[in-house]
């Protein structure tokens, strides 16, 4: 994970987090194909407060993501919204992801994830995201995805989920 975390932990950190306030609606999620572990790791970066409001819009309870006292009760809420919002396919295969843990940093959370991944086919990769797109008609994501240090990026703007790529 550390790869992946590093390189997310930068990410859109200069220009996005500017005091409490943020005007853009923006997640990024990074993920690698790691081959000898046959496994793709995932990072995702989702600001706090947005993350905080639509986990509690979609599972219509109060949520308190920095309360360490919730933090098991947290993880169920950030592992059930991740899993139904960030789907990896490669070939006809969908890879069910698996939480890893999840952090606060500064006004920011990193949301850690794994896909087994097997027989991963490199040449045809579709990613489907759909974070924040309960909340927000001006979301963009931005999805990175590394393959042997090569790196391929895009964004979906909302109303987009899918995106494919082939190494």
């Amino acid at each position: 994970m550390s790869v992946v975390l590093l390189l997310n932990k930068w990410l859109l950190g200069f220009f996005l987090f500017n005091a409490n306030v943020h005007p853009y609606h923006v997640s990024a999620t990074e993920m690698e194909y790691d081959a000898k572990s046959k496994r793709v790791e995932i990072s995702t970066k989702i600001f706090t407060d947005d993350f905080e409001t639509v986990l509690a819009k979609v599972y219509k309870q109060k949520t308190d993501l920095s309360n360490p006292k919730l933090k098991t009760q947290m993880t169920v809420l950030v592992n059930k919204y991740i899993t139904t919002h960030l789907t990896l396919k490669t070939g006809d295969k969908i890879l069910p992801l698996q939480l890893y843990d999840w952090e606060i940093d500064h006004e920011a959370v990193y949301v850690y994830a794994i896909a087994e991944a097997p027989a991963f086919n490199i040449k045809s990769i579709m990613v489907e995201n759909k974070v924040l797109y309960d909340l927000f008609d001006d979301q963009v994501n931005i999805v990175h995805f590394i393959y042997k240090g090569n790196r391929k990026s895009a964004k979906l703007v909302y109303p987009e989920t899918k995106l494919s790529l082939a190494f």
